[in-house]
């Protein structure tokens, strides 16, 4: 059975369970996963895992993202892009300088507090806030904090703006569409939205499902692409074994500055560990025997 993640280009107009069911047709296979939605109107990376590799999925959700994205001033809509219904439509405002654009990109640089917007698959009381918000119901999105570690302003024209922005997990692009245009006085939307980077899984290096379905299993990667975000661990030779049958490994003074690490035996993926620095002990968490045969 084929295992391993794929690095989808997905195109506008199809919703990340489109792919997924596309790739189970393609592969022949059940057993497929999807990391990091993309909304049906955006495009870009979007990494799907088949396989054993779908025990990883939920790594990738701690790996940044990059996107580039279109700002449009002067309307704002109910989803927070242009497929939306209008809130407002304004034609008479001034166009911001570029001095103005850049004082306001300050604001938006570094770790920030972000209402996601309601038409959104966060969970309010058991239920989706899109399914609140399409029954016309009253919905309070809670703040977040997240992290935009990068961005520039790649071109400006009139009232069209084209940025490039790297952020944490969690980060919801049309949120900050809207929030900027509050921050220049004008109400705003997005435009179109290309992810560019989910942690290693880079645009240059995708694949449309076209070529997908023409290459097969020549266009996966391995599993553990997922997790290369996190710190490399490799154990040592003794304690492989114990660690692929669930043991815990103690004595271990690592210097490891993030508490997951991704464990290798002999220059094989083995699976994910958690390093308890209070203990000086590192415990499995995730296995994958399979790897290592």
């Amino acid at each position: 059975m084929a295992a391993g993640f794929l690095n989808v280009l997905k195109p506008p107009g199809m919703s990340s369970h489109d792919v997924v069911a596309n790739v189970r047709k393609i592969f022949h296979t059940k057993r497929v996963g999807h990391a990091g939605t993309l909304d049906p109107g955006a495009a870009g990376v979007l990494p799907v895992a088949l396989g054993h590799a779908t025990r990883l999925v939920e790594y990738i959700s701690s790996a940044g993202k990059a996107y580039r994205l279109e700002l449009l001033l002067g309307v704002s809509t109910d989803t927070g892009d242009d497929g939306g219904a209008i809130l407002e439509c304004r034609r008479d405002f001034p166009i911001p300088s570029r001095e103005a654009v850049l004082a306001a990109m300050q604001k938006f640089t570094g770790t920030i507090l972000q209402r996601p917007p309601v038409y959104s698959a966060i969970k309010l009381h058991g239920r989706r806030a899109y399914e609140l918000a399409r029954e016309k119901q009253a919905v309070e999105m809670p703040l977040r904090q997240v992290t935009i570690h990068d961005l520039r302003l790649i071109e400006a024209h009139k009232s069209q703006f084209l940025f490039d922005l790297e952020c944490s997990k969690g980060t919801y692009v049309r949120s900050f569409c809207r929030d900027f245009g509050e921050a220049l006085g004008i109400p705003a939307t997005m435009g179109f939205l290309l992810r560019t980077r989910v942690g290693s899984f880079f645009l240059h290096e995708a694949f449309s499902l076209e070529e997908i379905a023409r290459f097969g299993e020549e266009t996966l990667v391995p599993a553990e692409t997922a997790v290369l975000h996190l710190p490399r661990f490799e154990m040592p030779e003794h304690r492989i074994q114990p660690f692929l049958h669930g043991l815990s490994t103690g004595g271990m003074e690592l210097t490891a500055e993030e508490e997951l690490l991704r464990v290798y035996g002999r220059g094989r993926f083995l699976g994910i560990g958690r390093y308890e620095a209070a203990m000086q002990e590192l415990r499995p968490v995730k296995v994958f025997r399979e790897m290592s045969d």
